[in-house]
């Protein structure tokens, strides 16, 4: 074991957020937001339910920018992809746009739209929303940090069930083994993983189909330079990320509206001038037959027809942008119809032109509109990869709260949203892979097969989570969530089985992509749960730290110390090891535990939790700052001034009641609404017995013991007041704070044991500590200036 002094070379800013310095934030602000402060209001109404339709119309609007980008896009490339050998039969175009039809109705209206958006938390969606559903309902979460204070978050929305009812059962089920919740959180990091592959994807094949509407004007161009252009268009799409869109957003919402408006009418114009008999595919008689015919290549042409339906993952995890009702409308009347006048009008031009299938969309553009056309494709493509890169920010950054990710730096991009976000790290890796996967392959067909099997991937997951949440958080009845699971699994495993057959013509490249995420987000996990369950294992009794006496054995020097630790309860090891191995302490210590819960955001006013460790003499506290996935910490010092705020109310709470106590119960600051805060703070000073909990009692309960006080400190006689030992402590800790503030953070290191078995020697030796290495130091991620931090080194291993 070492001790060290922490020297960084530099202090890196957190977060690019300048937002309203110590205001405080509606519980409805906190979520990610519409695209501007209109909509965020708009929003607010609609949960009360008093909204005008032509307001819902309007955010109907503006998340066709955000939510249906990607879905939109999918007619570029669709048929080339259903038949990459060329069209043999008339009646397979029929039977292609049949099953696109019915694809179309079936997984984005009626399963994602009507049913999986449904099942949001507080209206965030995606992966990691529905675990974290999940873990509310059932205690599931591999990390045991929870605690039951955590419970009366006002965001902390869970349902109750019967004991004998099959909820309980199935929540008995998951709990019983540890495998179980190991499975299920493997299963949500695989559906984050593809979905990252998405975000690697989407931009390639949107942005490389639009810009082969080039060549089709200039034939004898080179297949060379359509990569280029593309290329050149990723890298300032990437580029531009870190300005993010607060300042063009507004501009999506037209540009897909335009882009939907026109391949609706340019599909109307086609089925009207080629052939109005493309309309019978609406019969599934259809697709028998075209299965029938085709054999094994109508099977494996799943995978073209599977395009058609790429984006959904995208509208489920950019929910939390508009309500749901906004989602569905804007769905049913405008990109349903549209889409499927898109596709027919694309089939009738091929059934006269059986050649084109390569670039059909753009061929069955009229001559006099088709640069217009390829303008806005090329605007609806950028968009589309745009919401879909924005939706990998937004799931790393989730990921990376539950300590599944390794710390990056995280950058807010906006002064008003706080789901707008930036993380230049993942954004360069994104970049990277995206121009080797457009300019490796040169070819739509074999990036379309790789698209599809990353989204047949994501959407399995959803259908397993879905069903756990239909059990634990809907109740569904099991005839439901048979039905709901037959239906969808015979579909995706449909698609699932085609797409298998394309491995090895580009379909490997998500599984590759995905297994690297994977390694790398399951070992970090595997290693933050190893040191959590150190210092679980290895933290101080009470009996000896009331051993120590108030003076803890040793000199009390006049400052305030901050010891950092995952801990939300109990006295850390890394304490002991700390003043073992120094001969002084400061006159306050107070553990700071910062940890994640499985909500989307923890209101500020119920951030911070505070309790005293040990007798009053001893000037010990626990701290624990709660976050939720969505929420951001400041660049600023606000978390450092709520500390101690919270830690001052704490005291004036505390001196209504007798002794003292080292509960696990905290103080009632956490659960105190902004309204009973401001009567607290502006009651004078006089703490009115409405806030007293007379039920903040001791499970480890010390008997306040009266000793000699020590350096800076005022005893309080036996005739003293409360309200006049309440301001004895808190000048005392103002000039604790005065005389300096040093925060202490512990560097475990976790190595593997030598008995190991070899992959885990690998894996925590080498790639843990790898990732150790490049990740954020805490340091940076709380602000923590170099010159007043400590580093408490130590080794453990596993």
């Amino acid at each position: 074991m070492e001790l060290s002094m922490g020297m960084t070379s530099r202090v890196e800013v957190e977060e690019d957020s300048d937002n309203n310095k110590g205001s405080m934030w509606d519980l409805d602000q906190k979520l990610d937001q519409p695209m501007d402060e209109e909509a965020g209001r708009l929003r607010n109404t609609y949960r009360e339910k008093k909204f005008s339709a032509l307001l819902l119309l309007r955010l109907a609007f503006q998340s066709l920018g955000v939510v249906y980008g990607d879905l939109g896009t999918s007619p570029l490339y669709v048929f080339y992809n259903t038949f990459p050998h060329g069209i043999k039969d008339s009646e397979d175009v029929i039977g292609a746009l049949s099953l696109i039809i019915y694809s179309l109705t079936l997984i984005p209206l009626l399963k994602y739209v009507f049913i999986v958006c449904r099942a949001n938390d507080n209206g965030q969606g995606g992966t990691f929303a529905l675990y974290s559903l999940l873990c509310r309902h059932a205690n599931v979460r591999t990390i045991p940090n929870q605690h039951r204070t955590d419970e009366e978050l006002t965001t902390y929305s869970r349902s109750t069930f019967h004991e004998q009812s099959f909820a309980a059962k199935t929540k008995r089920w998951l709990e019983r083994y540890a495998f179980r919740k190991n499975a299920l959180l493997i299963l949500v990091l695989v559906g984050t993983c593809m979905v990252i592959g998405d975000g690697i994807l989407t931009p390639a094949i949107s942005v490389l189909s639009a810009s082969g509407g080039i060549k089709v004007n200039h034939p004898k161009l080179s297949s060379d330079v359509v990569t280029v252009v593309a290329v050149v268009i990723l890298v300032g799409l990437f580029s531009m990320q870190h300005y993010g869109t607060d300042k063009v957003g507004w501009l999506f919402a037209p540009i897909v509206l335009l882009w939907f408006l026109l391949i609706g009418g340019i599909g109307l114009f086609n089925i009207w001038k080629y052939d109005t008999g493309v309309l019978k595919a609406f019969s599934p008689v259809y697709i028998y037959r075209y299965f029938r015919r085709g054999g094994r290549d109508g099977w494996t042409s799943l995978g073209g027809i599977m395009l058609s339906i790429t984006g959904i993952e995208a509208l489920f995890a950019d929910l939390a942008h508009f309500p749901v009702l906004a989602v569905q409308i804007a769905f049913t009347v405008v990109v349903f119809p549209c889409l499927l006048l898109a596709y027919s009008g694309q089939a009738a031009y091929l059934m006269q032109n059986k050649e084109h299938v390569v670039d059909a969309f753009y061929r069955s553009i009229p001559e006099s509109i088709y640069w217009p056309v390829f303008i806005v494709a090329t605007a609806a493509a950028v968009v589309a990869s745009q919401a879909t890169i924005s939706a990998t920010f937004s799931i790393i950054k989730q990921a990376l709260a539950l300590g599944c990710f390794p710390r990056v730096k995280v950058v807010h991009t906006s002064k008003k949203f706080l789901g707008q976000i930036y993380i230049p790290d993942m954004n360069w890796i994104l970049m990277i892979l995206c121009i080797c996967v457009t300019a490796g392959f040169q070819n739509q067909s074999q990036i379309g097969n790789a698209y599809g099997t990353a989204v047949v991937i994501v959407m399995l997951v959803t259908t397993l989570l879905m069903i756990l949440v239909m059990l634990l958080v809907w109740r569904c009845h099991w005839i439901l969530v048979m039905l709901f699971t037959g239906l969808s699994l015979v579909v995706e495993c449909t698609y699932f089985s085609a797409v298998l057959f394309k491995v090895d013509q580009g379909g490997w490249v998500p599984l590759v992509i995905a297994a690297a995420f994977l390694v790398i987000m399951y070992v970090w996990h595997y290693g933050t749960l190893k040191r959590y369950e150190f210092e679980m294992h290895s933290k101080v009794s009470m009996a000896w730290i009331v051993g120590l006496g108030p003076s803890l054995g040793l000199v009390r020097v006049p400052g305030i110390g901050l010891v950092y630790t995952e801990l939300a309860s109990g006295v850390p090891h890394i304490f002991s090891h700390f003043i073992t191995n120094l001969p002084a302490i400061h006159s306050v210590v107070v553990f700071v535990c910062v940890k994640y819960l499985p909500v989307y955001t923890v209101p500020e006013e119920e951030r911070f939790l505070v309790k005293r460790i040990g007798p009053k003499n001893f000037h010990m506290f626990r701290c624990v700052a709660r976050y939720g996935y969505k929420d951001l910490h400041k660049k600023d010092e606000d978390f450092e001034k709520k500390l101690f705020d919270s830690l001052f109310l704490f005291v004036r709470l505390e001196s209504m009641m007798e002794g003292c106590s080292d509960s696990d119960e905290y103080s009632l600051y956490g659960q105190q609404t902004e309204r009973s805060r401001e009567a607290l703070i502006n009651n004078n000073g006089n703490i009115t017995s409405s806030f007293a909990d007379p039920t903040i009692s001791s499970i480890d309960s010390i008997v306040q013991i009266k000793s000699p006080s020590h350096a800076n400190f005022t005893v309080r006689s036996s005739g003293q007041t409360s309200s006049q030992t309440e301001v004895d402590e808190r000048e005392f800790l103002n000039n604790c704070r005065d005389a300096g503030v040093v925060h202490i953070m512990g560097n475990t290191v976790v190595r593997a044991r030598r008995d190991s078995r070899f992959y885990k020697k690998i894996a925590v030796d080498y790639i843990y500590a790898f990732l150790r290495k490049i990740c954020r130091e805490n340091s940076v991620i709380f602000n923590v200036p170099h010159e007043s931090l400590l580093n408490v080194g130590q080794i453990f291993y596993v």
